[in-house]
């Protein structure tokens, strides 16, 4: 999964599930689009839904801090890289 398929889906998903619009890539989505906890666990659900599989409690901890479309694309790369090294 390149980066560019990760934010296009990303923004895909924010638009489809929080009517969210344009958003800049570092705007803080708590502040600018009150993203709350509840709205976080369904873009962990989305993430996992995307890599095919079940995040692991160290790597939802990881992702407490997310406040930004960058930042979660980040997070999303990353899992998946890890994984793609233990599988191959």
């Amino acid at each position: 999964m390149t980066r560019e398929e990760i934010t296009t889906a990303i923004l895909a998903f924010l638009r489809k599930e929080f009517e969210i619009e344009n958003p800049g890539m570092d705007d803080d989505l708590r502040e600018k689009h009150e993203f709350d906890s509840i709205d976080a666990i369904e873009l962990l659900l989305e993430i996992e839904h995307m890599l095919a599989s079940e995040l692991t409690q160290e790597e939802k901890k990881r992702a407490m801090d997310i406040r930004t479309i960058n930042q979660i694309c980040d997070y999303v790369e990353s899992v998946a890289k890890t994984r793609q090294a233990f599988s191959g």
